[in-house]
Protein backbone atom coordinates (compact mmCIF):
# COMPACT_ATOMS: atom_id res chain seq x y z
CA UNK A 1 0.00 0.00 0.00
CA UNK A 2 1.31 3.53 -0.45
CA UNK A 3 -0.24 6.60 0.94
CA UNK A 4 -0.34 9.92 -1.20
CA UNK A 5 0.98 11.93 0.91
CA UNK A 6 3.03 11.33 4.30
CA UNK A 7 0.55 11.57 7.78
CA UNK A 8 1.67 14.02 10.41
CA UNK A 9 -0.98 12.60 12.62
CA UNK A 10 -1.91 8.87 13.15
CA UNK A 11 -5.40 7.85 10.82
CA UNK A 12 -8.51 6.09 11.40
CA UNK A 13 -10.54 4.70 8.64
CA UNK A 14 -13.02 7.87 7.99
CA UNK A 15 -9.13 10.30 7.48
CA UNK A 16 -8.51 8.38 4.13
CA UNK A 17 -10.01 7.35 1.15
CA UNK A 18 -8.78 4.43 -1.54
CA UNK A 19 -7.65 6.17 -5.05
CA UNK A 20 -8.61 4.41 -8.44
CA UNK A 21 -6.16 3.13 -10.43
CA UNK A 22 -5.87 1.56 -13.88
CA UNK A 23 -7.21 -2.10 -13.94
CA UNK A 24 -6.91 -5.27 -15.90
CA UNK A 25 -9.89 -7.11 -13.61
CA UNK A 26 -12.36 -7.94 -16.43
CA UNK A 27 -15.22 -8.25 -13.58
CA UNK A 28 -16.24 -8.24 -9.48
CA UNK A 29 -16.72 -11.79 -9.44
CA UNK A 30 -13.38 -12.94 -10.53
CA UNK A 31 -11.59 -11.02 -7.35
CA UNK A 32 -10.47 -13.85 -5.30
CA UNK A 33 -10.99 -12.68 -1.29
CA UNK A 34 -9.47 -15.76 0.52
CA UNK A 35 -7.27 -15.22 3.65
CA UNK A 36 -3.60 -16.01 3.86
CA UNK A 37 -3.38 -16.25 7.48
CA UNK A 38 -3.85 -20.56 7.67
CA UNK A 39 -7.50 -20.49 8.26
CA UNK A 40 -9.95 -22.09 5.07
CA UNK A 41 -12.51 -19.10 4.35
CA UNK A 42 -12.81 -17.66 0.94
CA UNK A 43 -14.12 -14.11 2.91
CA UNK A 44 -11.68 -12.31 5.08
CA UNK A 45 -14.84 -11.72 7.56
CA UNK A 46 -14.57 -12.98 11.42
CA UNK A 47 -17.42 -12.52 13.53
CA UNK A 48 -16.00 -10.95 16.87
CA UNK A 49 -15.78 -13.26 20.20
CA UNK A 50 -18.31 -10.95 21.65
CA UNK A 51 -21.46 -12.58 23.49
CA UNK A 52 -23.97 -10.23 21.89
CA UNK A 53 -22.49 -11.31 18.51
CA UNK A 54 -21.27 -14.83 17.66
CA UNK A 55 -23.25 -18.27 18.89
CA UNK A 56 -24.02 -21.31 17.35
CA UNK A 57 -26.35 -19.78 14.68
CA UNK A 58 -24.02 -16.92 13.98
CA UNK A 59 -21.10 -19.39 13.73
CA UNK A 60 -22.76 -21.31 11.16
CA UNK A 61 -24.04 -18.63 9.09
CA UNK A 62 -20.63 -16.96 8.95
CA UNK A 63 -18.79 -20.50 7.70
CA UNK A 64 -21.39 -20.84 4.78
CA UNK A 65 -20.78 -17.41 3.74
CA UNK A 66 -16.83 -18.08 4.03
CA UNK A 67 -15.99 -16.53 6.82
CA UNK A 68 -15.27 -17.41 10.57
CA UNK A 69 -17.20 -16.96 13.73
CA UNK A 70 -15.09 -16.67 17.04
CA UNK A 71 -16.94 -17.86 20.19
CA UNK A 72 -16.52 -15.66 23.51
CA UNK A 73 -14.38 -16.92 26.28
CA UNK A 74 -17.20 -16.27 28.74
CA UNK A 75 -19.14 -18.94 28.29
CA UNK A 76 -18.83 -21.88 30.21
CA UNK A 77 -16.36 -24.47 28.67
CA UNK A 78 -19.02 -27.03 28.23
CA UNK A 79 -21.29 -24.71 26.46
CA UNK A 80 -18.32 -23.92 24.19
CA UNK A 81 -17.50 -27.68 23.25
CA UNK A 82 -21.17 -28.08 22.49
CA UNK A 83 -21.21 -25.48 20.28
CA UNK A 84 -18.35 -26.76 18.19
CA UNK A 85 -20.04 -30.17 17.80
CA UNK A 86 -23.24 -28.41 16.48
CA UNK A 87 -21.19 -26.53 14.07
CA UNK A 88 -19.61 -29.46 12.92
CA UNK A 89 -22.62 -31.59 12.49
CA UNK A 90 -24.34 -28.36 10.68
CA UNK A 91 -24.85 -28.54 7.05
CA UNK A 92 -22.80 -26.98 4.49
CA UNK A 93 -24.52 -26.70 1.70
CA UNK A 94 -27.70 -25.45 2.90
CA UNK A 95 -29.63 -23.25 5.90
CA UNK A 96 -30.10 -25.49 9.24
CA UNK A 97 -34.06 -25.97 9.58
CA UNK A 98 -36.18 -24.59 12.55
CA UNK A 99 -38.29 -27.52 13.50
CA UNK A 100 -41.18 -27.92 15.77
CA UNK A 101 -43.54 -30.99 16.95
CA UNK A 102 -46.81 -31.88 15.90
CA UNK A 103 -47.59 -31.01 19.53
CA UNK A 104 -46.78 -27.38 19.16
CA UNK A 105 -48.43 -24.46 19.52
CA UNK A 106 -48.36 -21.05 16.55
CA UNK A 107 -46.88 -19.41 19.83
CA UNK A 108 -43.99 -21.83 19.78
CA UNK A 109 -43.95 -21.45 15.57
CA UNK A 110 -43.55 -17.23 16.12
CA UNK A 111 -40.80 -17.69 19.15
CA UNK A 112 -39.04 -19.93 16.56
CA UNK A 113 -39.81 -18.02 13.27
CA UNK A 114 -37.12 -15.15 13.71
CA UNK A 115 -34.00 -17.65 14.50
CA UNK A 116 -33.29 -18.18 10.91
CA UNK A 117 -33.13 -15.66 8.00
CA UNK A 118 -35.32 -18.55 5.34
CA UNK A 119 -38.44 -17.49 8.02
CA UNK A 120 -39.93 -20.92 8.05
CA UNK A 121 -40.82 -23.41 10.41
CA UNK A 122 -40.86 -26.81 9.61
CA UNK A 123 -43.25 -29.30 11.83
CA UNK A 124 -41.48 -32.61 11.97
CA UNK A 125 -42.98 -36.01 13.31
CA UNK A 126 -40.46 -37.73 15.78
CA UNK A 127 -38.90 -40.11 13.48
CA UNK A 128 -38.12 -36.56 11.39
CA UNK A 129 -40.22 -36.62 8.41
CA UNK A 130 -41.66 -33.54 7.37
CA UNK A 131 -45.56 -32.78 7.67
CA UNK A 132 -45.55 -29.48 6.68
CA UNK A 133 -44.26 -25.78 6.91
CA UNK A 134 -45.70 -22.71 8.47
CA UNK A 135 -44.63 -18.75 8.13
CA UNK A 136 -45.61 -16.12 10.21
CA UNK A 137 -48.08 -15.42 7.10
CA UNK A 138 -49.66 -18.44 8.43
CA UNK A 139 -50.28 -17.39 11.80
CA UNK A 140 -51.66 -14.20 11.30
CA UNK A 141 -55.44 -14.11 12.88
CA UNK A 142 -54.83 -17.71 14.81
CA UNK A 143 -55.00 -18.39 18.48
CA UNK A 144 -51.88 -18.36 19.69
CA UNK A 145 -52.50 -21.90 21.34
CA UNK A 146 -53.62 -23.38 18.36
CA UNK A 147 -51.64 -26.09 16.99
CA UNK A 148 -48.94 -26.10 14.71
CA UNK A 149 -50.35 -28.92 12.78
CA UNK A 150 -53.45 -27.01 12.29
CA UNK A 151 -51.93 -24.13 10.19
CA UNK A 152 -49.01 -25.94 8.25
CA UNK A 153 -49.33 -26.58 4.84
CA UNK A 154 -47.46 -28.26 1.97
CA UNK A 155 -44.48 -26.75 1.09
CA UNK A 156 -44.21 -25.32 -2.50
CA UNK A 157 -41.31 -27.19 -3.38
CA UNK A 158 -38.44 -29.82 -1.62
CA UNK A 159 -35.30 -30.40 -2.70
CA UNK A 160 -32.67 -33.23 -2.00
CA UNK A 161 -29.11 -33.07 -1.36
CA UNK A 162 -28.23 -34.18 -4.57
CA UNK A 163 -29.89 -32.13 -6.31
CA UNK A 164 -27.98 -28.85 -4.52
CA UNK A 165 -24.56 -30.92 -5.93
CA UNK A 166 -22.20 -30.73 -8.36
CA UNK A 167 -21.45 -27.61 -10.41
CA UNK A 168 -24.50 -26.89 -11.49
CA UNK A 169 -26.98 -27.57 -8.88
CA UNK A 170 -27.29 -23.85 -6.87
CA UNK A 171 -28.41 -22.76 -10.50
CA UNK A 172 -31.16 -25.74 -11.23
CA UNK A 173 -32.09 -25.37 -7.45
CA UNK A 174 -32.70 -21.54 -7.86
CA UNK A 175 -34.63 -22.31 -11.09
CA UNK A 176 -37.12 -24.96 -9.99
CA UNK A 177 -37.58 -21.78 -6.80
CA UNK A 178 -38.22 -19.36 -9.07
CA UNK A 179 -40.31 -21.17 -11.62
CA UNK A 180 -42.43 -21.25 -8.08
CA UNK A 181 -42.29 -17.94 -6.92
CA UNK A 182 -40.98 -19.24 -3.88
CA UNK A 183 -37.90 -17.91 -1.54
CA UNK A 184 -36.82 -21.31 0.68
CA UNK A 185 -37.36 -24.89 0.52
CA UNK A 186 -37.24 -27.38 2.75
CA UNK A 187 -34.33 -30.04 1.91
CA UNK A 188 -35.77 -33.87 2.11
CA UNK A 189 -33.34 -37.31 2.14
CA UNK A 190 -35.36 -40.33 2.19
CA UNK A 191 -37.96 -38.96 3.54
CA UNK A 192 -36.57 -37.06 6.48
CA UNK A 193 -35.86 -33.13 6.63
CA UNK A 194 -32.35 -32.59 6.47
CA UNK A 195 -32.57 -28.56 6.38
CA UNK A 196 -33.63 -25.84 4.08
CA UNK A 197 -32.66 -24.12 0.63
CA UNK A 198 -33.03 -20.91 -0.15
CA UNK A 199 -32.81 -18.28 -2.96
CA UNK A 200 -30.36 -16.22 -1.95
CA UNK A 201 -28.22 -18.99 -0.62
CA UNK A 202 -28.21 -20.73 -3.97
CA UNK A 203 -26.82 -17.39 -5.56
CA UNK A 204 -24.05 -17.09 -2.44
CA UNK A 205 -22.71 -20.59 -3.45
CA UNK A 206 -21.65 -19.64 -6.66
CA UNK A 207 -20.33 -16.66 -5.28
CA UNK A 208 -17.71 -17.76 -2.52
CA UNK A 209 -17.14 -21.46 -0.98
CA UNK A 210 -18.15 -22.23 2.21
CA UNK A 211 -15.32 -22.50 4.40
CA UNK A 212 -14.72 -25.98 5.88
CA UNK A 213 -12.14 -27.67 7.57
CA UNK A 214 -10.42 -30.26 5.92
CA UNK A 215 -12.72 -32.78 6.88
CA UNK A 216 -15.63 -30.90 4.54
CA UNK A 217 -17.25 -29.40 8.24
CA UNK A 218 -17.78 -25.63 8.72
CA UNK A 219 -15.20 -23.59 10.29
CA UNK A 220 -15.40 -22.47 13.77
CA UNK A 221 -12.99 -20.53 15.92
CA UNK A 222 -13.06 -20.39 20.14
CA UNK A 223 -11.48 -17.69 22.87
CA UNK A 224 -10.06 -18.17 25.67
CA UNK A 225 -8.94 -15.61 28.41
CA UNK A 226 -5.56 -15.10 29.91
CA UNK A 227 -6.68 -16.31 33.39
CA UNK A 228 -7.47 -19.16 35.12
CA UNK A 229 -6.68 -22.84 33.79
CA UNK A 230 -5.38 -21.68 30.31
CA UNK A 231 -3.94 -24.80 29.29
CA UNK A 232 -7.19 -26.80 30.32
CA UNK A 233 -9.83 -24.66 28.18
CA UNK A 234 -7.46 -24.70 25.53
CA UNK A 235 -6.73 -28.29 25.11
CA UNK A 236 -10.62 -29.12 25.50
CA UNK A 237 -11.31 -26.92 22.82
CA UNK A 238 -8.10 -28.03 20.29
CA UNK A 239 -10.12 -32.23 21.71
CA UNK A 240 -13.20 -30.48 20.36
CA UNK A 241 -12.20 -29.44 17.27
CA UNK A 242 -11.81 -25.92 17.04
CA UNK A 243 -10.22 -24.42 13.56
CA UNK A 244 -8.97 -21.61 15.08
CA UNK A 245 -8.12 -20.81 19.06
CA UNK A 246 -7.94 -16.83 19.89
CA UNK A 247 -6.47 -15.94 23.36
CA UNK A 248 -7.87 -12.24 24.05
CA UNK A 249 -7.67 -9.91 26.70
CA UNK A 250 -8.19 -5.68 26.55
CA UNK A 251 -4.39 -5.48 26.59
CA UNK A 252 -2.45 -8.16 24.80
CA UNK A 253 0.93 -6.39 25.76
CA UNK A 254 1.18 -7.68 28.96
CA UNK A 255 2.98 -10.61 30.72
CA UNK A 256 0.27 -12.72 31.22
CA UNK A 257 -0.57 -12.21 27.93
CA UNK A 258 2.50 -14.20 26.78
CA UNK A 259 2.72 -16.67 29.59
CA UNK A 260 -0.57 -17.69 28.09
CA UNK A 261 0.25 -17.99 24.76
CA UNK A 262 3.63 -19.98 25.43
CA UNK A 263 1.09 -22.16 27.39
CA UNK A 264 -0.94 -22.83 24.34
CA UNK A 265 1.89 -23.02 22.13
CA UNK A 266 3.47 -25.78 24.44
CA UNK A 267 -0.20 -28.05 23.50
CA UNK A 268 1.84 -27.97 19.93
CA UNK A 269 -1.80 -27.00 18.11
CA UNK A 270 -2.22 -27.79 14.66
CA UNK A 271 -4.47 -24.68 14.18
CA UNK A 272 -3.75 -21.06 13.73
CA UNK A 273 -3.26 -19.67 17.33
CA UNK A 274 -4.37 -15.74 17.21
CA UNK A 275 -3.51 -13.07 20.27
CA UNK A 276 -4.28 -9.63 20.94
CA UNK A 277 -5.53 -7.38 21.38
CA UNK A 278 -2.57 -4.44 20.62
CA UNK A 279 -1.79 -1.38 18.56
CA UNK A 280 1.90 -1.31 18.21
CA UNK A 281 5.13 -2.93 15.84
CA UNK A 282 6.60 -3.92 19.57
CA UNK A 283 3.48 -5.62 20.62
CA UNK A 284 3.21 -7.69 17.97
CA UNK A 285 7.18 -8.58 18.09
CA UNK A 286 6.43 -9.55 21.00
CA UNK A 287 3.66 -11.95 20.96
CA UNK A 288 4.70 -13.74 17.66
CA UNK A 289 7.79 -14.34 19.68
CA UNK A 290 5.55 -15.91 22.70
CA UNK A 291 3.12 -17.99 19.49
CA UNK A 292 1.08 -16.29 17.90
CA UNK A 293 0.43 -16.91 14.44
CA UNK A 294 -1.92 -13.79 13.74
CA UNK A 295 -2.22 -10.59 16.30
CA UNK A 296 -4.93 -8.52 16.82
CA UNK A 297 -5.05 -5.72 16.47
CA UNK A 298 -6.96 -2.67 18.10
CA UNK A 299 -7.63 -0.83 21.07
CA UNK A 300 -10.58 1.52 21.63
CA UNK A 301 -11.97 1.64 18.31
CA UNK A 302 -15.26 -0.57 19.10
CA UNK A 303 -18.80 0.94 19.24
CA UNK A 304 -19.16 -0.65 22.63
CA UNK A 305 -16.00 0.58 24.15
CA UNK A 306 -15.15 3.17 26.13
CA UNK A 307 -11.57 2.57 26.86
CA UNK A 308 -10.82 5.37 25.33
CA UNK A 309 -12.83 7.74 26.82
CA UNK A 310 -11.65 6.34 30.10
CA UNK A 311 -8.55 5.77 29.96
CA UNK A 312 -7.09 7.87 27.00
CA UNK A 313 -5.33 3.97 25.86
CA UNK A 314 -5.36 2.96 22.09
CA UNK A 315 -4.57 4.32 18.53
CA UNK A 316 -7.15 5.07 15.66
CA UNK A 317 -7.61 2.13 13.84
CA UNK A 318 -6.13 2.69 10.26
CA UNK A 319 -2.63 3.91 11.55
CA UNK A 320 -2.58 0.96 14.22
CA UNK A 321 -3.57 -1.56 11.84
CA UNK A 322 -1.16 0.04 8.92
CA UNK A 323 2.24 -0.41 11.54
CA UNK A 324 1.05 -3.63 13.04
CA UNK A 325 0.37 -5.44 9.49
CA UNK A 326 3.89 -4.42 8.54
CA UNK A 327 5.57 -5.87 11.50
CA UNK A 328 3.84 -9.03 11.39
CA UNK A 329 4.45 -10.23 7.74
CA UNK A 330 8.14 -9.28 8.26
CA UNK A 331 7.90 -12.03 11.20
CA UNK A 332 5.89 -14.51 8.83
CA UNK A 333 2.66 -13.59 10.95
CA UNK A 334 -0.93 -11.89 10.08
CA UNK A 335 -2.89 -9.22 11.89
CA UNK A 336 -6.62 -9.23 12.09
CA UNK A 337 -8.48 -5.56 12.06
CA UNK A 338 -10.35 -5.90 15.15
CA UNK A 339 -12.94 -3.35 15.50
CA UNK A 340 -14.21 0.30 14.49
CA UNK A 341 -15.42 -0.67 11.08
CA UNK A 342 -19.41 0.76 10.57
CA UNK A 343 -19.26 0.09 5.97
CA UNK A 344 -17.64 -2.19 3.49
CA UNK A 345 -15.43 0.56 2.84
CA UNK A 346 -14.21 0.50 6.33
CA UNK A 347 -12.95 -3.92 5.71
CA UNK A 348 -11.28 -2.70 2.00
CA UNK A 349 -9.33 -0.01 3.99
CA UNK A 350 -7.90 -2.41 6.59
CA UNK A 351 -7.52 -4.95 4.41
CA UNK A 352 -5.76 -2.50 2.11
CA UNK A 353 -3.25 -1.63 5.24
CA UNK A 354 -2.19 -5.19 5.31
CA UNK A 355 -4.77 -7.37 7.36
CA UNK A 356 -5.74 -10.65 6.03
CA UNK A 357 -9.20 -10.82 7.94
CA UNK A 358 -11.32 -7.68 9.51
CA UNK A 359 -13.16 -8.76 12.83
CA UNK A 360 -16.59 -7.09 12.62
CA UNK A 361 -18.63 -6.88 16.35
CA UNK A 362 -21.53 -4.61 17.00
CA UNK A 363 -22.21 -4.22 13.28
CA UNK A 364 -23.43 -7.90 13.40
CA UNK A 365 -25.31 -7.88 16.99
CA UNK A 366 -28.10 -6.11 15.01
CA UNK A 367 -29.17 -9.28 12.80
CA UNK A 368 -31.69 -12.17 13.53
CA UNK A 369 -28.13 -14.84 13.75
CA UNK A 370 -26.98 -13.02 16.95
CA UNK A 371 -27.21 -14.86 19.92
CA UNK A 372 -29.92 -12.05 21.62
CA UNK A 373 -33.94 -12.07 22.05
CA UNK A 374 -35.13 -9.84 19.21
CA UNK A 375 -37.34 -7.06 20.90
CA UNK A 376 -40.00 -4.70 19.21
CA UNK A 377 -40.02 -1.49 20.47
CA UNK A 378 -42.65 1.09 20.82
CA UNK A 379 -41.94 2.51 17.61
CA UNK A 380 -42.55 -0.64 15.48
CA UNK A 381 -38.76 -1.35 15.02
CA UNK A 382 -37.50 -4.51 16.06
CA UNK A 383 -33.92 -4.77 17.78
CA UNK A 384 -31.58 -6.88 19.83
CA UNK A 385 -29.37 -5.24 22.54
CA UNK A 386 -25.44 -5.72 22.36
CA UNK A 387 -22.91 -4.72 24.88
CA UNK A 388 -19.36 -4.26 25.21
CA UNK A 389 -16.89 -7.25 26.60
CA UNK A 390 -15.50 -5.10 28.90
CA UNK A 391 -18.74 -3.65 30.11
CA UNK A 392 -20.34 -3.85 33.70
CA UNK A 393 -22.51 -6.52 32.20
CA UNK A 394 -20.21 -8.51 30.70
CA UNK A 395 -17.40 -7.93 33.94
CA UNK A 396 -20.81 -9.58 35.95
CA UNK A 397 -21.72 -12.25 33.81
CA UNK A 398 -17.36 -13.23 33.87
CA UNK A 399 -17.42 -12.97 37.64
CA UNK A 400 -20.69 -14.85 38.48
CA UNK A 401 -18.73 -17.22 40.20
CA UNK A 402 -16.87 -15.65 42.58
CA UNK A 403 -17.81 -13.54 45.82
CA UNK A 404 -19.73 -10.21 45.89
CA UNK A 405 -16.74 -8.79 47.14
CA UNK A 406 -14.43 -9.22 44.57
CA UNK A 407 -17.24 -9.17 42.08
CA UNK A 408 -17.84 -5.76 43.47
CA UNK A 409 -14.42 -4.52 42.94
CA UNK A 410 -14.13 -5.65 39.52
CA UNK A 411 -17.31 -3.97 38.30
CA UNK A 412 -15.46 -0.29 39.15
CA UNK A 413 -13.26 -0.97 36.22
CA UNK A 414 -15.57 -1.47 33.28
CA UNK A 415 -14.89 0.41 29.98
CA UNK A 416 -17.87 -0.27 27.51
CA UNK A 417 -20.89 -0.01 26.86
CA UNK A 418 -23.58 -2.16 28.64
CA UNK A 419 -26.44 -1.85 26.74
CA UNK A 420 -27.32 -0.64 23.26
CA UNK A 421 -29.93 -0.91 20.57
CA UNK A 422 -28.69 -2.44 17.42
CA UNK A 423 -31.64 -2.19 15.23
CA UNK A 424 -32.77 -4.75 12.40
CA UNK A 425 -32.16 -3.19 8.83
CA UNK A 426 -35.21 -4.52 7.56
CA UNK A 427 -34.34 -5.14 4.61
CA UNK A 428 -30.99 -6.96 5.58
CA UNK A 429 -32.55 -8.67 8.44
CA UNK A 430 -29.66 -11.35 8.00
CA UNK A 431 -25.94 -11.61 8.89
CA UNK A 432 -25.64 -13.14 5.51
CA UNK A 433 -27.34 -10.04 4.17
CA UNK A 434 -24.16 -7.93 5.59
CA UNK A 435 -21.80 -10.22 4.42
CA UNK A 436 -23.06 -9.67 0.76
CA UNK A 437 -22.82 -6.07 1.46
CA UNK A 438 -19.16 -6.13 2.57
CA UNK A 439 -18.05 -8.88 0.15
CA UNK A 440 -19.54 -6.75 -3.03
CA UNK A 441 -17.88 -3.47 -1.59
CA UNK A 442 -14.50 -5.18 -1.03
CA UNK A 443 -14.45 -6.72 -5.03
CA UNK A 444 -15.33 -3.56 -5.80
CA UNK A 445 -12.38 -1.78 -4.08
CA UNK A 446 -10.14 -4.30 -5.49
CA UNK A 447 -11.25 -3.76 -9.07
CA UNK A 448 -11.02 0.00 -8.95
CA UNK A 449 -7.24 -0.74 -7.55
CA UNK A 450 -6.59 -3.62 -10.53
CA UNK A 451 -5.93 -6.27 -8.12
CA UNK A 452 -7.00 -9.76 -8.30
CA UNK A 453 -6.92 -11.12 -4.54
CA UNK A 454 -5.92 -9.59 -1.61
CA UNK A 455 -1.89 -9.84 -2.11
CA UNK A 456 -2.15 -8.00 -5.01
CA UNK A 457 -4.53 -5.62 -3.27
CA UNK A 458 -1.59 -4.98 -0.61
CA UNK A 459 0.59 -4.01 -3.10
CA UNK A 460 -1.60 -1.25 -5.28
CA UNK A 461 -3.78 0.12 -3.08
CA UNK A 462 -2.95 3.91 -2.90
CA UNK A 463 -4.35 5.27 -0.04
CA UNK A 464 -4.86 9.37 0.53
CA UNK A 465 -6.26 11.76 3.04
CA UNK A 466 -9.04 13.45 3.74
CA UNK A 467 -10.75 16.02 5.55
CA UNK A 468 -14.38 15.88 7.07
CA UNK A 469 -16.00 17.44 4.59
CA UNK A 470 -14.09 14.99 2.17
CA UNK A 471 -15.61 12.05 3.93
CA UNK A 472 -18.92 14.01 3.78
CA UNK A 473 -18.53 14.40 0.31
CA UNK A 474 -18.76 10.41 -0.08
CA UNK A 475 -21.83 9.95 1.95
CA UNK A 476 -25.24 9.79 0.22
CA UNK A 477 -27.40 12.10 1.08
CA UNK A 478 -31.46 11.95 0.58
CA UNK A 479 -32.66 15.06 -1.90
CA UNK A 480 -36.60 16.19 -2.16
CA UNK A 481 -36.00 18.49 -5.99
Amino acid sequence: MRLLSRPTVDLTYDDVFLVPARSEVASRADVRLAPDDGTHGSLPVVAANMTAVTGRRMAETIARRGGLGVLPQDLPLEVMTGVVSDVKAAPVDRDTAVTVGPQATVLDVLHRVDRRAHGMVCVVDDAGALLGVVGPEDCGDVDRFASAVSVLRPPAVTLTPAELAGPDGPRLAHARLHEVRCAAAPVVEDGVLVGVATAAGLVRAALDAPAVDPRGRLQVGAAIGINGDVTGRARALLEAGVDVLVVDTAHGHQRRMLDALEAVRALGPDVPVVAGNVVTAEGVRDLVAAGADVVKVGVGPGAMCTTRMQTAVGRPQFSAVLECAAEARRLGARVWADGGVKHPRDVALALAAGASQVMVGSWFAGTLESPGDLVQGSDGRRYKESFGMASARAVEQRTRHEDAFERARKAMFEEGVSGARMYLDPDRPSVADLVDSIAAGVRSSLAYAGAEDLAGFRERAVVGLQSAAGYAEGRAVSRSW
